[in-house]
């Protein structure tokens, strides 16, 4: 497993960075980068099992992760490449239908992106291996099936300013991880399905070109632990 995973302190994720997945939510665009924490303890490794609690409909969210190296507060956008380390592909899972209810009371929302497993990640990606990360494709499927099949190059705010927004209101730490959104296509998932996840080069078209990393999991109904009653 990474060395950020074992020794970073906080995930740092993105919301509503993608016009399209805004739209298929129903929500409205934030006029500032708009963020929520996760526990690391969330963190599954490649190759495990994310674990649905009793009553959960648990959504997929396929993101670009950015693994902070060197740590600062009140980071400028023009010296936000030097805080950088890497990146890794993640994938930010939901309890939608918790959320959903937690949200419409005012309620704050931790548990339902905070569960154990609720956040897959792939290997380290040093920076120097990804040329553009405005200009990546990253796709998920769900036995065979495309899901999610979008570009980093849609995103509303980019890195930098989101190292900038972030830094601003909390000190960023050597080893956290941003998460900077998802694009459409974001769905349930269920017990015995088989999930990867793959982030590409993107060439000048816009097509994808050779990969850059991989994650794979598969999904199990949670023994025991939280359950959801509406």
């Amino acid at each position: 497993m990474s060395a950020f995973v074992r020794h970073g302190k906080k995930i740092v994720a993105i919301g509503r960075n993608y016009a399209e997945h805004i739209k298929e939510l129903s929500n409205t665009a934030p006029k500032e980068p708009f963020f929520f924490l996760k526990p690391t303890t969330s963190y599954l490794p490649s190759g495990g099992k994310v674990e649905i609690p009793k009553g959960i409909v648990c959504h997929h969210e396929v993101e670009l992760g950015l693994v902070i190296g060197k740590g600062g507060r009140d980071i400028s956008q023009a010296n936000a490449e030097a805080h950088i380390a890497g990146y890794a592909l993640a994938v930010d899972m939901t309890a939608r239908n918790l959320q959903d209810q937690v949200k419409s009371k005012g309620l704050p929302w931790s548990a339902a992106k905070g569960f154990d497993t609720f956040t897959p990640i792939g290997s380290f990606i040093p920076k120097s291996d990804i040329k553009d990360p405005h200009n990546l494709k990253l796709w998920l499927k769900i036995n065979g099936a495309f899901k999610q099949n979008g570009t980093t190059a849609d995103m509303i705010f980019r890195i930098p300013r989101l190292i900038e927004h972030i830094s601003s209101i909390m000190t960023l730490e050597e080893g956290d991880l941003v998460l900077t959104g998802t694009p459409a296509g974001v769905g349930p998932l269920a017990a015995g399905d088989e999930v990867e996840c793959a982030l590409a080069e993107g060439d000048a078209n816009g097509n994808a070109g050779k990969n850059l990393a991989e994650l794979k999991f598969g999904v199990v109904d949670r023994a025991g632990g939280y359950q959801f009653k509406p």
